[in-house]
């Protein structure tokens, strides 16, 4: 054989006995076969087996099946992101024609592909009270494919009852999806409740290290599995091996993680709540919250993402505030080591439902610091709110006539 020969053809080496505790990362385009039969038959291999790097490697599913038994579902599909996860799960079964229910307080940017994107494919898309299942019941016709749901609500934290959804939208034959990403499946499984697809932002707590991106889509049936499958084949969608093994890596911690971050976030809001400059706290936790009654009954627990309403006089100085933090990371997105703050808008992202009261909302996730020094941090920020708040309010005395 020629050297040139050699430094391609990599010789095969004995792989037994070595069992590694990490899972191997398995990279491939092209996979081969041992003769031509089997290349012309691939497609008898079914799904479990091994054709294109695109359709999975050892490494992908490996995360497959482990996401599959967390959520108790049937099979699972992995993609880029969280937010991929949400339309490729919808655009696998709509149609022109096809009508959607999406709950008020879905995802931002699920509300600009449903209103940029599905509508121009000739979806019709309505948006519900996620708190009113017989709104879910007025709206829904013979037309209606999907109701897409995500408990608890993006930012507002609103609870659905998921069973009831699902028993309405089943019995007009539609499908019910639902983003669990707040929750993940440690603290709630929606198939289990009447969902049809769980979707995943694992780029957030499952991974758990904020530097990867990568989504799950679940299902709780054989023929949905091979819908979507069929569907990301055509639009050429895959995940990198590498990618994969580093939320499998991360995987491994997201229990003691998640414990941290929920009681890390109940020492911060029992704080928060006592300040005077918070109006209150939203976190499905709390027993004063709206829905903490399906909360509790559904859920197995909570994640470390809440939000702050402020009050009036305080709201406007917020953002300013934040470059006081020394702690807190202000940045998009939850889930990892690094405790975060981003100041959310409500109103523009809200058409069935109204919301009183200033239009910023404060998205804290706690991460992995001490307590302490978290605690710190929020006092320092806020105390840089009072500050200002003081100013307002010299500004605004009126000026006293001098004596005489």
């Amino acid at each position: 054989m020629d050297d040139l020969t050699r430094c391609v053809i990599t010789p095969k080496v004995k792989t037994e006995g070595f069992d590694s505790l990490g899972p191997a990362v398995y990279r491939a385009s092209t996979i081969v076969f041992e003769n031509a039969a089997a290349y012309a038959n691939r497609l008898s291999r079914g799904p479990d087996g091994y054709s294109y790097g695109l359709y999975g490697t050892p490494t992908t599913r490996a995360l497959e099946h482990k996401v599959t038994e967390l959520e108790q579902g049937r099979r699972t599909l992995l993609v880029p992101s969280g937010q991929a996860a949400n339309t490729i799960a919808m655009l696998a079964f709509l149609k022109a024609g096809d009508k959607i229910l999406i709950a008020d307080t879905a995802y931002p940017p699920m509300r600009d592909f449903a209103d940029s994107d599905l509508q121009k494919f000739g979806v019709t898309v309505v948006y519900y009270d996620p708190a009113s299942p017989s709104e879910v019941e007025r709206l829904i016709d013979k037309r209606t494919r999907i109701v897409w749901c995500e408990s608890p609500g993006s930012t507002t934290m609103e609870v659905q009852d998921l069973p009831r959804i699902a028993e309405i939208a089943h019995r007009h034959g539609a499908l019910v999806g639902c983003d669990n990403t707040w929750a993940t499946p440690l603290n709630f499984k929606p198939l289990v409740h009447g969902a049809d697809i769980v979707t995943e932002a694992l780029t957030k707590y499952v991974s758990g290290h904020s530097d990867v991106l990568m989504g799950s889509i679940t299902v709780s049936d054989e023929a949905h599995f091979l819908t979507i499958r069929s569907s990301m084949g055509r639009l050429g969608i895959g995940v990198s091996p590498d990618d994969a093994s580093l939320v499998l890596r991360g995987m491994e911690t997201l229990g003691i993680r998640m414990k941290h971050a929920h009681q890390g976030a109940m020492a911060a809001i029992e704080w928060l709540q006592g300040h005077p400059l918070v109006e209150r706290v939203l976190y499905p936790a709390l027993a004063d919250c709206p829905g903490h009654d399906i909360w509790k009954r559904d859920f197995l627990g909570a994640s470390g993402v809440f939000s702050v309403v402020f009050v009036p006089e305080a709201v406007q100085h917020i953002s300013a505030a934040l470059d006081a933090l020394e702690t807190f990371a202000i940045g998009a997105s939850w889930g990892g080591t690094r405790s975060l703050v981003a100041p959310m808008p409500v109103k523009v992202n809200r058409t069935a439902t109204s919301w009183a009261g200033d239009d910023m909302v404060l998205r804290i996730s706690i991460g992995l610091e001490a307590r302490e020094d978290l605690m710190a941090d929020l006092q320092r920020m806020l105390s840089a709110v009072e500050m200002r708040v003081a100013a307002d309010l010299a500004r605004a005395e009126p000026y006293a006539m001098p004596a005489t």
